[in-house]
């Protein structure tokens, strides 16, 4: 069965925003090329194997609204400097552009059960709708 993961992606404006972001991390963490990209959480999954054999998704949630997904490839435990562990949850570094979908703050990340998993754009769709009309469709009920 797949199992996705949410996170929210936090400071983050946009998509664009965060292709820049996750490219600076790498940058950063001087990353060699096709080597997945990763964000840090306190808690480990329990549920790795449905989450990486059912081909689950980290979907990101940006702003209030779950805005794109990146496919999972790996956990790591590892240990901070001062001792306390930590997971690093590994993805393929291409950002899918999701379908709109409202999403309240929470902290940390959360299972999300393939049928509460908003569908992949089309291609010529756009997920980055202007602020001004993503805070209107929002306010509506719409997003």
């Amino acid at each position: 069965m797949t199992l996705h993961l949410i996170k929210l992606g936090v400071g983050v404006d946009d998509l664009a925003h965060m292709r820049k972001l996750q490219e600076a991390r790498r940058k950063e963490r001087r990353q060699k090329p096709g080597t997945p990209h990763w964000t840090f959480t306190r808690n480990t999954p329990k549920r790795q194997a449905e989450l990486l054999e059912g081909g689950g998704s980290l979907y990101w949630v940006i702003r209030g609204v779950v805005r794109c997904r990146q496919k999972l490839v790996g956990f790591d435990g590892q240990v901070d400097d001062e001792g306390r562990p930590y997971c690093r949850i590994k993805m393929q570094r291409k950002i899918v552009p999701t379908a709109p979908m409202a999403w309240q703050a929470f902290q940390g990340w959360r299972y999300l059960e393939p049928a509460r998993a908003p569908p992949d754009l089309s291609s010529g769709d756009s997920a980055d709708l202007p602020p001004e009309m993503a805070a209107e469709l929002k306010r509506l009920g719409l997003l």
